[in-house]
């Protein structure tokens, strides 16, 4: 299992936001590819990576920061926030990005996702958000009428890499990761899923390892391990075991 640290873009910023909420950003950090080496010190070969502006613009919007990580950070580096177009896809696979993370625009236009999915095999994740176990879009700013399985269901022979599933309920509460939820959209499709929101610290890395096999390819973390609630290399620890 996979344990991806976050980070979230907003104004060149690193921050953690509580429910998707822009207003509600907490900064952690101004220097992202600092951040980003702080995680692979800690041995991550993985890191996630959001242009929270992007996600509401439909467009990069903090390019230079999302540059300067993937200059420096050794591993593999998974991107999303408001790519939405071929040529956005392709931009950020050019520049060195291992995956992306399409979540609007894979609800708005399906194909698009699937040819996207053809021309980079193994490379495109879909971001499944979810409200009350609605998809949520644009930021998470709205809620669709099309439920979660429904939405991972689609994808599942397009050849896409996994399903990202966030509970925008939880995302920065330290509430505890909706483990639940995670594996019955796990046993629902034959998509590995990754795992997001909420969570708090080990138990939460623990209890997913444990049903590993139902189909959890991971989980990110980001402020559990900002605020010192999680130890990134005991939970990449765990993870691997």
């Amino acid at each position: 299992m996979i344990v991806f640290p976050a980070i979230d873009l907003k104004c060149g910023q690193v921050v953690r936001l509580a429910e998707g909420d822009m207003a509600r950003a907490t900064v952690y950090g101004d220097d992202p590819a600092a951040q980003a080496m702080l995680f692979a010190d800690a041995g991550s070969q993985y890191l996630h990576v959001v242009d929270l502006d992007g996600a509401f613009a439909g467009e990069a919007v903090n390019r230079a920061a999302v540059e300067g990580i993937l200059k420096v950070f050794p591993g593999h580096v998974q991107l999303g926030g408001g790519i939405r177009t071929p040529v956005a896809v392709d931009g950020w696979f050019d520049l060195g990005v291992s995956r992306v993370v399409i979540g609007t625009a894979a609800l708005k236009d399906p194909q698009f996702v699937k040819d996207m999915a053809k021309a980079y095999p193994g490379g495109i994740v879909v971001a499944v958000d979810a409200r009350d176990g609605m998809v949520a879009t644009e930021g998470w700013a709205e809620v669709s009428d099309v439920s979660i399985v429904d939405m991972a269901k689609r994808f599942e022979d397009a050849g896409v890499a996994s399903i990202l599933f966030t509970d925008v309920g939880r995302d920065g509460l330290l509430k505890g990761c909706n483990i639940d939820a995670t594996l019955d959209l796990a046993r629902a499709t034959r998509l590995p899923v990754i795992a997001s929101g909420g969570v708090k610290g080990i138990d939460d890395i623990r209890m997913l390892k444990i049903h590993e096999a139902d189909g959890i390819e991971g989980v990110i973390t980001g402020r559990a391990l900002f605020e010192g609630r999680l130890d990134l290399a005991a939970a990449i620890a765990m993870a691997e075991a």
